[in-house]
């Protein structure tokens, strides 16, 4: 697996990232790591690799955009010392351009979304041994529906922004669009956004999976 032993591990994004966490900072017992993929993965590697000692933080933020990020982003990630941080940022900075269409200031639009996901990315890379970008998604199989349609051209950004500085990229969107060819979207996310656990359990695997992680590990 990718991350070594005794890894802190500090994952940030808005509210499928959140899910209920610990304020001020998402770590310890219980649910203090929320409800989500960030619990999920942090149960996955406590399990198969207890030795590792693996420490994971929940930075995540309901109704984040990557503006929101760029703000918060010294004190709720570099100010933290991890090792690595995962982000997945992006589904806000949609949906705010259709659920509010007419409230502008409230956009981010795809070019101030790659400027600033990659300020972001370069300022912390000199501070950490890695990186994980993960694409937002939309649990929708209609690839032409306008929200599909435009979340897609953000994961693209998210693609280029982590292959141009070597990081790692997790495509939560294929992911997604796998059980989408025997599933109807309406059973992983209502609102085709917000998961159920089973909808963050594909999340959380995906992720695994870039990181090597091995399930049938030995310990």
């Amino acid at each position: 697996m990718l991350l070594q032993p005794g890894t802190k591990l500090v994952m940030i994004g808005d509210s499928i990232t959140d899910c209920g966490r610990k304020r001020p900072i998402g770590e310890g017992l219980f649910d203090a790591l929320g409800h989500g993929y960030v619990s999920v993965v942090h149960a996955l590697l406590a399990s198969a690799y207890p030795d590792y000692r693996i420490r994971v933080v929940n930075m995540g933020v309901g109704g984040n955009t990557v503006r929101d990020l760029q703000e918060r982003w010294q004190s709720d990630v570099l100010e933290l010392e991890p090792d690595w941080v995962s982000v997945m940022i992006g589904i806000n900075d949609v949906w705010r351009q259709f659920d509010q269409p007419l409230i502008r200031e409230s956009h981010v639009t795809i070019k101030e979304y790659e400027e600033t996901l990659r300020e972001l990315v370069e300022r912390t890379l000199p501070h950490v041994k890695g990186l994980i970008l993960l694409s937002p998604f939309y649990i929708e199989s209609n690839h032409q529906d306008a929200m599909r349609s435009m979340m897609d051209e953000y994961g693209d950004v998210v693609r280029r922004v982590a292959e141009d500085n070597r990081c790692l990229f997790v495509d939560t969107q294929a992911a997604f669009d796998s059980a989408l060819k025997h599933v109807y979207p309406a059973s992983i996310a209502l609102d085709r956004v917000h998961p159920s656990l089973t909808g963050h359990m594909m999340i959380a695997r995906a992720l695994l999976r870039t990181l090597e992680f091995d399930d049938d590990r030995s310990i």
